[in-house]
C-alpha cells in the first residue's frame, strides 16, 4: 500500500535534506517539497506564503494523485494546524494510502539554535533567505519557540505519530532513525 510520509518539525530541522536523501535511495519515491514547488510561482519571493497558499491545492492534487498510482510520497513540511494535517491526511486515505507522520525534533533551545546557524542560501533550498526574514518579522527567536511548543502539542494530540530525534550535523544519523521507524509501523 502507498504512503504519504509526512516529516514534520521546525524550521532548520533538516526535513528537506533528509527528504532528498530518502528519495535518492528509494526510487520512484516523490519529494513533495511544497517549499520548492512554491519557488514555481512568479512571485515567490516577495510574497513567498501567498505562493504557499497558491501551490497547496496542486500540491494536494500531485500527491493524491501519485499515492492513487500506488506509489509513496514524502512531505517535508512544517504543518501546525491539526485541520492541515488531517487535510493531507484525508487526500492520503482518499487515495487509498497509508498516511505517516514523522516528527523531525531536538530539544526546544538546539532547535532555536539550529535556525540561527543555518546557511545562506543552497542552490536547492532557495526560500531559506524568505524563511530567515518571515521567522524575523514574526518575532525571531520567540516565534521559532512558539513554533516548537505548537509541534510538541499537535505530536500529544497524533497519537499514533513518531518523533525521530533530528541529530544537528548528523544527517545520516537522523536517516537512519527515520528508515527504522518507518519499518516499525504505519498509521491509517
Amino acid at each position: 500500500m502507498a504512503r504519504l510520509i509526512h516529516l514534520n518539525g521546525p524550521p532548520g530541522i533538516g526535513k528537506s535534506t533528509i527528504a532528498r536523501r530518502y528519495v535518492a535511495e528509494h526510487p520512484g519515491v516523490l519529494n513533495c517539497d511544497i517549499d520548492l514547488l512554491r519557488t514555481l510561482i512568479g512571485g515567490w519571493s516577495e510574497d513567498f506564503a501567498g505562493a504557499g497558499a497558491l501551490i497547496r491545492p496542486a500540491a494536494l492534487a500531485m500527491i493524491e494523485a501519485y499515492l492513487g498510482h500506488g506509489h509513496d510520497v514524502v512531505l517535508p513540511q512544517m504543518l501546525i494546524d491539526p485541520a492541515q494535517v488531517e487535510l493531507f491526511e484525508s487526500r492520503a486515505v482518499a487515495a487509498g494510502a497509508t498516511y505517516v507522520e514523522r516528527f523531525l525534533m531536538d530539544e526546544q533551545e538546539a532547535s532555536v539554535q539550529r535556525f540561527g546557524r543555518r546557511g545562506a542560501s543552497r542552490p536547492e533550498d532557495p526560500w531559506h533567505d524568505q524563511v530567515r526574514v518571515i521567522v524575523e518579522r514574526q518575532g525571531g527567536e520567540t516565534a521559532l519557540v512558539r513554533c516548537w511548543v505548537a509541534l510538541e502539542e499537535l505530536q500529544a494530540r497524533r497519537p499514533s505519530a513518531q518523533v525521530v530525534p533530528s541529530i544537528e550535523g548528523a544527517p545520516e544519523d537522523t536517516y537512519r532513525l527515520l528508515v527504522e521507524s518507518l519499518s516499525r509501523g504505519t498509521r491509517r
